[in-house]
């Protein structure tokens, strides 16, 4: 893990974005254990295999969380974006299904070679 995804989660201004942030960030390396993070572009991005894999990045009212090599994957409705990758916005309270991102991370993820 890097010192500086800990060090940019841990400036976070609001708990709620810290504690999804670090629960997203866990959801990642469970899925995808080798992944190279770091950041770029001010935001967290997981690399496999040297390609992009994922990013989190944070708003005033939300968080991001963005898969890539999408393409060939199936999301439910929430997400948006082109198909090459795909992005929720997750709020304050609101629920999310951590299992439905590991899938669709782990479907996405696994082509990356």
């Amino acid at each position: 893990m890097s010192p500086e995804v800990t060090e940019y989660i841990g400036s976070l201004k609001e708990d709620w974005q810290s504690r999804l942030c670090t629960d997203l960030r866990e959801l990642v390396f469970s899925v995808i254990p080798e992944a190279q993070e770091r950041m770029q572009y001010k935001k967290p991005h997981y690399l496999s295999n040297g390609k992009y894999a994922a990013v989190i990045s944070t708003s005033k009212d939300a968080v991001s969380f963005t898969i890539f090599n999408a393409a060939a994957v199936v999301f439910p409705e929430g997400f948006e974006g082109p198909p090459e990758r795909k992005t929720i916005k997750l709020r304050k309270g609101q629920e999310w299904s951590k299992e439905l991102l590991m899938t669709l991370l782990s479907q996405a993820s696994s082509t990356l070679e």
